[in-house]
């Protein structure tokens, strides 16, 4: 059920999975990603004891548009607390996906003592230089118009970065299209996805690591983005966060950065971080 969460900083759009009365598990998609992206994983993760939400960020897919200077880890991160508190959740977990990993590492800075379980998809510190490239191309797509859904849809398709296609992929990019003059463009804003990358360029993850106090898991994707592109977990990453974050464990995923999302093992490894199995 999609619904719109009224906080302080603007109106968000989220998708929740399962019953309102259920321990709350908070999903954070990535840099230019919308709240669709964790339909795969979600729909095979709901139980009776865990309802995942789905949570478009200010200013992607349906979510307010709030303006320059309004985004960033640590406002993206006192949104978490602002819709789990909509919510009736004193307590909750979070799985983010890039950046919104990075997100729910700000929110265990901010007060770790009301989050339970932090998975992390794909995202630790550092990416690889090398996968800037790929990133860019995500998010150029943004503002972009094309003559309809099916031609949009084709064109990013023809990109490779997802490999396999299914059918989740569709739903993902279709949800964030919006009818224009011309055809359809994604009604992400491209100003706020900018400010957030160049927050990233001058923050770290790394300083945030000390405050992951609760079970973490990290999935890393095994594949890189595209041959030559490098991984957003870098090697000596994947080596170092389990020695810096005791209370984390670390599983490879047979995955792009991409298709961490929609991996079977990603669901695996989810569900018996949570004890669902």
């Amino acid at each position: 059920m999609d619904f719109d969460v009224r906080i302080p900083s603007g109106r968000v759009r989220v998708r929740r999975f399962g019953e309102p009365e259920t321990p709350l598990v908070l999903c954070l998609p990535g840099l230019s990603a919308n709240l669709a992206s964790f339909d795969f994983i979600a729909e095979r993760i709901v139980n009776p004891r865990l309802s995942p939400v789905a949570v478009d960020l200010r200013g992607r897919g349906h979510s307010e548009v709030t303006g320059p200077g309004t985004y960033g880890w640590k406002n993206h991160a006192e949104d978490v607390f602002a819709i789990a508190d909509a919510l009736g959740a004193a307590r909750f977990s979070i799985i983010g996906q890039s950046m919104g990993g990075a997100i729910a590492m700000e929110a265990a800075a901010i007060d770790a003592d009301r989050i339970d379980r932090i998975v992390l998809l794909d995202v630790c510190g550092v990416p690889d230089p090398a996968s800037a490239a790929a990133i860019a191309a995500s998010v150029a797509r943004l503002g972009q118009v094309a003559p309809s859904a099916e031609a949009y849809i084709s064109a990013i398709k023809g990109m490779g970065l997802i490999d396999p296609w299914s059918e989740y992929w569709d739903r993902y990019f279709a949800y964030e299209l919006e009818p224009v003059d011309g055809g359809v463009r994604s009604r992400s804003d491209r100003d706020a996805v900018l400010e957030d990358s160049a927050y990233f360029e001058e923050h770290t993850p790394y300083s945030l690591w000390a405050s992951l106090t609760m079970p973490v898991l990290l999935l890393r994707a095994g594949h890189e983005i595209l041959p030559g592109l490098g991984r957003i977990v870098s090697d000596a990453d994947a080596a170092r966060f389990p020695q810096e974050v005791p209370t984390a464990s670390l599983v490879p995923v047979e995955a792009n950065h991409y298709t961490v999302n929609t991996s079977d093992a990603s669901v695996a490894a989810i569900r018996e971080f949570f004890g669902l199995d």
